[in-house]
């Protein structure tokens, strides 16, 4: 399987997810600037996180303008995986792939650390090596992960099943009931704040976000191979 990194101006997340694909999971990938108008070659799209323009105006917002944004929205509408990560949740939302936005924590401050993921949905192509309930320690490093959207759109997560990830225990960015990582409805869009690529070997103090990852590259090759 063959997976794309983005990466745009402020991106400071690109390198992990590389090598998390390349090192951890033994599939090929390539990085791909965000002037880029061809995604064809690719099987997923990976958006990492960071600070795309400098988080201007709000965050995701200018890099939703950039060229390989158009090729992206082409691939989700093709079905291949998308996978987006703080900054790169941040984008689909601005880019309307995902519902939703993302606001300030309710603690006005950047966090940095690991905290512990509830999955709350594990029949999708993101999570189908976890266990249904399974608790994992990933970690988060975000100032905007406050996740929010209005009664209708939470109600229809809710009845759609989107909601694959919440927050167990503590909420660290007050985050609508306690939301963590969504789908769209076609289930091959996932955005979530946390980092699952800083959480592929125990070297960096947990593995538990390497399932994700083996979670693409199984249904894809079910499909395909």
């Amino acid at each position: 399987m063959k997976f794309a990194v983005l990466v745009f101006p402020g991106s400071n997340c690109d390198i992990d997810m590389y090598h998390a694909i390349k090192d951890e999971l033994g599939e090929e990938v390539e990085y791909v600037w965000h002037d880029a108008t061809d995604l064809s070659e690719f099987d997923g799209i990976l958006v990492p996180g960071g600070f795309s323009y400098g988080d201007y105006l709000r965050c995701g917002a200018m890099a939703n303008q950039s060229n390989v944004m158009v090729e992206v929205k082409k691939a989700a509408a093709e079905g291949k995986p998308v996978l987006g990560v703080c900054n790169g949740f941040q984008i689909l939302t601005e880019a309307g792939l995902l519902p939703g936005a993302l606001l300030r924590n309710v603690n006005l401050k950047f966090m940095c650390r690991t905290v512990q993921l509830k999955v709350e949905n594990n029949n999708t192509l993101f999570t189908n090596q976890y266990e249904q309930g399974e608790i994992i320690n990933i970690p988060i490093a975000h100032g905007e992960g406050n996740y929010f959207c209005d009664e209708e759109t939470l109600a229809n997560l809710k009845a759609n099943n989107q909601i694959v990830f919440t927050y167990s225990g503590e909420n660290p960015n007050g985050s609508l009931e306690d939301i963590a990582g969504i789908i769209n409805e076609q289930g091959n869009v996932l955005g979530m704040m946390p980092h699952p690529e800083r959480a592929a070997n125990e070297i960096l103090g947990s593995s538990d976000g390497l399932a994700l990852f083996k979670s693409i590259v199984k249904q894809w090759r079910e499909q395909h191979v």
